[in-house]
């Protein structure tokens, strides 16, 4: 596997020089480096076949190849930009009279895209697929598929936006909509994340709102084992808030996983000795997993006594608080600028 990225670090190095338009960079930087298909995204997606050392090996030089190609990508970016902006001033004639132009303000990145994309790009490096699925999702998919029967709270009118005289569509409470999907379209063994939009009728405030963003997560091969669980959601942890972070899982009940854990890690900000932000408890939660119920593996036309797995799922938005130290949830939809613009 080296030799496969050194190769396709000397072959992409030897395109870019050779790209003479921004079509074709464009072309080329998706090719290469996309979330979904890219050539090195297809080559990381096979350490999940490595050894533990290799992995670490492999991974480091995966990392080195990509930051390199980048660094390229944005020489020949600037390289192009200068060519084309000096062609075409020897084109113009300037007024001297004319009044300066109001300047272009850029955007960026709103703060849950950066969380959502850092997750991503974490995931993939451990093997995992991008998924996506419909935000306007049948009574199947989103309640019956993932084990929550007809009498659960979950289904309740004053929870769930239906669709009006379409009492079998709603807008999806919860990404775990896409799991059975998943299952039913791949199969086993199956390593996938759920990044995405849900909706829930709460009444607004500080800390509730009725669209938010959450990121699903589901493993099935054959002997799938809660350290395997506790091993993910302990490295996404590590990965978000630094190596001495620690987790504690305690029991909780979901109806799409038996057992359930509550995922709880130490607060980033007062390293777990008790602050404000964790109520002064020294641990915040961030996550509810658990083992696949038995249930939710059949409908996705999964043998249970061959396959075992397990699912998890993060409040991306919450995520998104916790990093930039946001109070109110209200602030993330409103569309302020005087907010955006500080990220």
């Amino acid at each position: 596997m080296k030799d496969k990225l050194q190769k396709l670090k000397s072959e992409a190095l030897a395109v870019i020089k050779a790209i003479k338009d921004d079509a074709g960079l464009v072309d080329l930087e998706n090719r290469l480096l996309g979330r979904k298909a890219g050539e090195l995204t297809e080559l990381m997606k096979g350490l999940k076949d490595l050894s533990d050392e290799e992995k670490r090996t492999v991974g480091q030089l995966a990392n080195e190849v990509k930051k390199e190609i980048e660094e390229e990508l944005a020489v020949k970016k600037n390289e192009l930009w200068e060519k084309n902006s000096s062609g075409e001033l020897e084109k113009e004639t300037v007024d001297i009279s004319q009044p300066a132009l109001p300047s272009q303000e850029c955007g960026h990145f709103h703060p849950n895209s950066i969380v959502q994309k850092d997750l991503e790009d974490f995931f993939v490096s451990m093997g995992f697929k991008i998924l996506d699925g419909p935000e306007l999702e049948s009574d199947y998919y989103n309640f019956a598929a993932v084990n929550i029967p007809a009498d659960h709270p979950a289904r309740d009118m004053q929870d769930t936006f239906y669709i009006k005289d379409h009492s079998d569509w709603v807008m999806r409470t919860h990404t775990s909509s896409v799991q059975v999907r998943a299952m039913q379209k791949y199969g086993a063994p199956l390593r996938m994340i759920v990044p995405g939009k849900c909706f829930r009728n709460e009444s607004t405030d500080a800390r509730h709102e009725h669209t938010f963003y959450q990121l699903e997560g589901v493993v099935v091969d054959k002997n799938i084992t809660l350290a395997h669980m506790k091993g993910v959601l302990e490295a996404v942890a590590k990965h978000l808030y630094g190596s001495e972070t620690k987790v504690r899982l305690r029991p909780k009940f979901y109806p799409f996983v038996e057992p359930g854990v509550n995922g709880e890690v130490t607060c980033f900000l007062c390293g777990g000795k008790g602050c404000r932000v964790c109520k002064y408890t020294g641990w915040m939660e961030i996550f509810g997993a658990g083992m696949i119920h038995p249930n939710v593996l059949k409908e996705g036309n999964i043998d249970s006594m061959k396959y075992q797995g397990f699912a998890f799922g993060f409040g991306l938005t919450r995520l998104v608080m916790l990093k930039y130290n946001i109070d109110d949830i209200r602030f993330l939809e409103s569309g302020d600028l005087r907010f955006i613009k500080q990220f």
